[in-house]
């Protein structure tokens, strides 16, 4: 099922009685990096991912975004499907609007599932490259900043093994809006630190890290297992930045595994 609330594209697959399960994707992709998992899942959950703002099939408005606004968003769906504690799955800059949403209102889900992400907020050397990034898409080198920003996202191996399945990946994310990559890059700048509330994560959690993951490699996702007190570790061997992507049974197992448990 497909539909439109406040110009987001949801999808939802399953049956609604089922334990609510809301994907987050990472940038610059859409709902479908999550395909392997709600194939799997939709039997026995009720799986609901959509197109962040500016992404996808997303309307990108003005591209004046934050990481609040992405949270209000997933607030609104939460809302509008009237999903009661459902378990919030995030990865790379889903994670961080994830971790902004525990913090603001951990009340409301039942377990969570962080994917290849940080809770530091952007070093400056980093603010500047998305800084950069901006100017490039700005001067018209758009389709070249999302070539080189991809490819950093998966592990070598992948890529060659894989080219047809990466090219499709890749060439989605170049029909993006670029007003809204701006504005998910700024987002992802102005972000806030989430580091100091982890320890305040009551609810279960699962991590999971690609094992040759250079954005946000395992020893990242391991010291944020460790502040989380009821958090297990899952090293996806052979996986970049884009674990649900490049090993998709092992992610999957390790949220089935998971969401038995919880």
């Amino acid at each position: 099922m497909n539909s439109f609330i406040n110009n987001l594209a949801i999808y939802t697959k399953g049956e609604e009685k089922n334990l609510p399960v809301i994907f987050v994707h990472g940038f610059p992709f859409d709902h479908t990096m999550w395909d392997a998992q709600t194939a799997a899942l939709y039997k026995n959950y009720y799986c609901i991912t959509y197109d962040i703002r500016g992404l996808g099939k997303s309307a990108a408005g003005d591209g004046q975004y934050t990481i609040e606004t992405f949270v209000d968003d997933l607030n609104s769906i939460i809302d509008h499907f009237k999903l009661k504690k459902p378990v919030l799955c995030g990865l790379s800059m889903g994670g961080y609007i994830s971790l902004r949403a525990i913090e603001r209102m951990q009340e409301k889900f039942r377990a969570l599932i962080l994917c290849d992400t940080k809770s530091v907020s952007d070093s400056d050397e980093t603010k500047l490259k998305r800084a950069k990034a901006i100017q490039r898409i700005n001067e018209g080198q758009f389709e070249g900043f999302i070539n080189e920003f991809v490819a950093n996202c998966f592990y070598e191996e992948f890529i060659s093994e894989k080219r047809k399945e990466f090219e499709t990946i890749l060439n989605r994310s170049k029909k993006n809006n670029p007003i809204g990559v701006k504005g998910c890059l700024l987002a992802m700048a102005a972000r806030t630190d989430t580091s100091s509330t982890l320890n305040k994560i009551s609810i279960p959690c699962l991590i999971v890290c690609g094992s040759e993951d250079k954005i946000s490699p395992p020893d990242v996702m391991m010291a944020i297992a460790d502040k989380i007190k009821s958090s297990e570790f899952v090293l996806a061997e052979g996986a970049g930045h884009m674990t649900p992507i490049e090993k998709p049974k092992i992610v999957t197992e390790a949220i089935r595994s998971f969401l038995k448990r919880i």
